[in-house]
């Protein structure tokens, strides 16, 4: 299995000001609340201004985040189930994750059933018989 390459880069969709946070909590594999939290303690307690131009100019050099196309097109900007097993990781609690992927197979099935009763219906029977000639 292949592992994906991380890059750092903003997020502008779910970012509050540029995005340069949510970029972070990316590549750190941390929960966003969590990463603009330890910004904003590090403003107050630390070197105010330092941080601050640190933003500003992450917010003027990093890329920002392209979403993902298919072949044919389709976002994928919806990333896969992702389990989170510390609180500050960034991922779904198992149990809304077993929610999601039961759901998300309800779904996939009531499709292959749509397909299996099309299929074996006679009116694609009838059409296939037609374009056969």
């Amino acid at each position: 299995m292949s592992q994906r390459r991380r890059e750092l880069y903003r997020d502008p969709k779910r970012g509050k000001l540029a995005g340069v946070c949510a970029g972070l909590s990316d590549y750190f594999n941390m929960e966003l609340w969590l990463v603009r939290i330890l910004f904003v303690t590090a403003v107050l307690l630390s070197g105010g201004p330092l941080f601050v131009v640190i933003y500003i100019a992450c917010w003027f050099i990093l890329d920002k985040k392209e979403l993902e196309l298919d072949h044919v097109g389709n976002n994928h900007d919806s990333d896969p189930v992702s389990v989170k097993f510390k609180v500050w990781q960034k991922g779904e609690p198992p149990r809304q994750a077993l929610f999601d992927l039961k759901d998300r197979l309800g779904k996939l099935d009531s499709r292959i059933q749509n397909m299996e009763r099309y299929v074996t219906s006679t009116e694609f029977t009838v059409k296939r018989e037609i374009n056969k000639l």
